[in-house]
């Protein structure tokens, strides 16, 4: 199983939103590119980073990723605001290993399908799958897309995406604890790996990941519990290794 930090961005600085809130957002450090520095020295063999501005269609964050990528050499995932092929050849060109697409997957799956099947793009393309009382939520977590986030995970293996990243956005930056349950679910609907997002609020949520997640669990994604510290991330890590040997 793999344990994968977060960095959020908005205007070049490191933050976290509570459910996808920009009104609450709270800036834990103005260099995003020691974090993931520190994140790379803990262990982290990838990094999740998500462009905010991005996302709400308020520029982009691509030069500090690309700062990012220069200064760590773990595998790198980025999302937010990627809804055209410009975008998301944008990012491989900087040298990011997997693009997360969200919005556009759940308006438009056949446009997402005829990008995946070009150059063999489906096995660096992401699908982002967040949901809110099972239902798919887009644009930036403020629009309800009336999909159910299972139908969704099944579309995005068909078109032959590399994984999926489930989030309970009731979860998300709360600090509550994982949905394990939703993800298995979505996991046993799907051949491709499934990763959680959401809700860890401590180290021990690792083996709690393990011990309920039925082995269908690829890895997760933690955020706010990383910057509030009450997650290690060297250690989550060294517990993750240990469940796949």
């Amino acid at each position: 199983m793999t344990v994968i930090p977060a960095i959020d961005l908005i205007g070049g600085r490191c933050v976290r939103l509570r459910q996808g809130s920009y009104s609450d957002a709270t800036v834990y450090d103005a260099d995003p590119g020691e974090v993931a520095r520190s994140f790379a020295d803990a262990g982290a063999e990838r990094i999740h980073l998500v462009d905010l501005d991005a996302a709400r269609s308020a520029g982009d964050n691509r030069e500090t990723i690309g700062r990012i990528r220069k200064t760590v050499s773990c595998s790198l995932e980025v999302g937010g605001g990627v809804r055209d092929l410009e975008s998301l050849d944008a990012l491989l060109q900087i040298g990011v290993d997997y693009v997360i697409l969200g919005t556009v997957l759940a308006r438009d799956p056949d446009l997402v399908a005829r990008w995946a099947a070009r150059d063999q793009r489906g096995s660096r393309m992401l699908a982002s799958i967040d949901a809110r009382d099972g239902i798919v939520q887009i644009a930036g977590w403020q629009e309800g897309s009336g999909i159910a986030a299972r139908d969704l995970a099944v579309k995005a293996a068909e078109i032959g995406l590399a994984a999926v990243e489930y989030t309970n956005i009731a979860r998300d930056g709360m600090l509550t604890g994982p949905d394990i349950e939703g993800t298995r679910e979505i996991a046993g609907a799907v051949s491709i790996p499934v990763i959680l997002s959401g809700g860890i609020a401590g180290t021990a949520d690792t083996e709690r990941i393990i011990s309920r997640g039925g082995g269908m669990i690829a890895g997760f994604i933690v955020g706010r519990a990383l910057y509030e510290g009450s997650f290690d991330l060297a250690a989550a890590i060294r517990i993750a290794r240990g469940s796949s040997a």
